[in-house]
């Protein structure tokens, strides 16, 4: 749908949306144009990775080494620490980051809940010793806005403390009522970049009320009070132009499985993203959340026109398109670059000479 400022004749729409030459000329990109007055929509690789033990995050680096940053991984201090190696395992992570192997710069952590005795030195740790290096911090179990504005003061502390002077990105598990109640809030934080829902976790919270058949395929995806959880944090994500990610599909062995719902998430739940905790499933989830190849060349189609007009209304197949599509067409575009794919040529005019995260070359997913 148009934009309200939008509905007019068309003759006097086509001048009003007109935007500006940009210096010397040049169109101007749809970056410039598309999201005047408004925070662009956050995105991030369509697959975070988790990994816990030694072998499984160098692995996970050698994967990402291969394949590109068509996904991010996560480094897991909650759950891949052995217990009484909590200090050592952050260390470890610490390690790892700034190792030559972290070579996009696509690697986050996960550290312990705020009240768990080990967060302290998780982010002590690794934001002290590699907050250079680290693309994000998630943090699970919080239980309230006041919550993460707290983990928030205290990372940018030692951010700072380290000579870090850009905030770290944060990522919060949505796993507990209070932090679905909040969901809205914590994702108006500036800092915050994505919410991940946390489903085994918030199952269980409910003590047995809800089945635990409502972990996995099909009941995540009916489940009234899972499904109500799901699409809340989500429109909470986009309300706020931010990330939101969808559970892991504990299925390890049926590709099948996680294919069909990572489709789901993003066809029917409007999520962006999902995790992944093996190797099998990284390919999977990419090819699920990336455009079809038509619609990419539709939307470069679409937008290489729209910027021949100056960005005012189009005609294209019987079909008008303005600026309320030419954002959607422009989304297209930069969840196939953060992909890998090889995009049309007539894309090499609309996008910014920076990508959103810096792509080689990689193989079809």
């Amino acid at each position: 749908m148009a934009d309200p400022a939008d509905k007019a004749t068309p003759a006097r729409r086509s001048k009003r949306s007109a935007a500006p030459a940009a210096p010397g000329g040049a169109s101007l990109l749809p970056a410039d144009v598309l999201f005047q007055g408004k925070r662009q929509p956050l995105m991030l690789p369509a697959c975070d990775h988790y990994a816990g033990s030694d072998k499984l995050m160098r692995k996970s680096m050698a994967l990402q080494s291969d394949l590109g940053p068509i996904f991010d991984i996560t480094f897991d201090c909650e759950d891949g620490a052995a217990t009484g190696e909590e200090a050592a395992h952050a260390r470890l992570v610490t390690e790892l980051l700034n190792s030559s192997a972290n070579r996009f710069g696509r690697i986050g952590a996960r550290v312990h809940d705020p009240r768990s005795t080990h967060f302290a030195n998780d982010v002590a740790t690794i934001v002290g010793g590699a907050a250079g290096k680290l693309a994000y911090l998630v943090i699970p179990k919080v239980e309230s806005l006041h919550d993460v504005r707290k983990v928030i003061e205290f990372v940018n502390r030692h951010a700072q403390a380290a000579g870090h002077a850009a905030p770290i990105p944060i990522h919060v598990l949505i796993e507990t009522h209070g932090a679905l109640h909040a969901a809205w809030d914590i994702a108006a934080l500036p800092q915050v970049e994505c919410l991940s829902f946390g489903i085994m976790d918030f199952v269980s919270a409910h003590y047995g009320a809800v089945p635990a058949s409502a972990m996995r395929t099909p009941g995540q995806f009916i489940h009234p009070l899972v499904v109500r959880a799901k699409l809340d944090m989500v429109a909470a994500c986009h309300a706020h132009g931010k990330v939101p990610s969808h559970n892991v599909t504990t299925d390890i062995r049926d590709t099948a499985v996680v294919a069909n719902d990572a489709t789901r998430a993003a066809g029917e739940f409007g999520f962006t993203r999902m995790w992944s905790i093996h190797p099998d499933q990284v390919k999977p989830i990419v090819k699920a959340f990336t455009p079809r190849l038509s619609e990419v060349n539709e939307a470069a189609a679409i937008l290489h026109e729209a910027m021949q007009a100056n960005w005012g209304p189009i005609s294209q197949h019987g079909r008008l398109h303005d600026r309320a599509s030419y954002r959607y067409y422009w989304t297209v575009l930069q969840r196939a670059r953060l992909a890998g794919l090889a995009l049309p040529d007539t894309a090499g005019s609309l996008l910014s000479p920076a990508p959103l995260v810096s792509t080689p070359h990689t193989e079809s997913i």
